[in-house]
């Protein structure tokens, strides 16, 4: 069971592996693959075939707290099955997600979040909505309220609202914008 307030953890792996190993590496992911799956707070991974020969292979795997993932991280088991795959692979790098930037992660998707200032604009454009919302709509029940319970009453809805409704929507409308390749002259 993940710590009280823990947020999953997303981790993504960007492995270039070594020419004409590619079967033996798939091989060798599905083995580690397993191994990680039997750890405690494991939620799944995927590993999607690169595009184009010689491109880095991309392997994501969740975790639903930091702390589990610091377990398997520190395991004796990883060690044995990365030791086991290292002539197979060229070069290796590792990119975390958690909190605010799980809300940009979109299903079947492997590539790291947008950049922070993109993802503070889609963020707080939702946030700001949700509260003009949230105000014209029982704002002025609320306002003989103290303090904390006025801000709870906003603060508790709109979380909500932005994990579950607004966010995975939000993500995938501007995805062009949010994904797209930095274009510096």
């Amino acid at each position: 069971m993940p710590a009280t307030g823990a947020e999953p953890v997303t981790v993504t792996v960007a492995r270039r592996v070594a020419p004409g190993r590619e079967a033996d590496f798939e091989e060798w992911s599905a083995g580690l693959t397993a191994t990680v799956s039997t750890f405690p707070g494991y939620l799944g991974a995927g590993m999607p075939r690169p595009g184009h020969l010689g491109e880095p292979w991309h392997v994501v795997f969740r975790f639903d707290s930091p702390a589990h993932l610091a377990g398997w991280e520190s395991s004796p088991e990883r060690r044995s099955v990365l030791d086991a795959g290292e002539e197979l692979v060229h070069s290796t790098d590792v990119h975390r997600i958690s909190g605010l930037e799980t809300w940009f992660a979109l299903p079947g998707r492997t590539a790291p979040a947008p950049p922070r200032w993109k993802m503070f604009v889609v963020s707080a454009a939702g946030i700001y909505l949700l509260n003009v919302l949230l105000a014209l709509a029982y704002g002025w029940s609320v306002a003989h309220w103290a303090l904390p319970a006025r801000t709870a009453a906003v603060s508790v809805p709109v979380t909500a609202l932005m994990t579950w409704l607004v966010m995975p929507r939000a993500a995938r409308l501007p995805q062009n914008w949010l994904y797209a390749p930095d274009r510096r002259i």
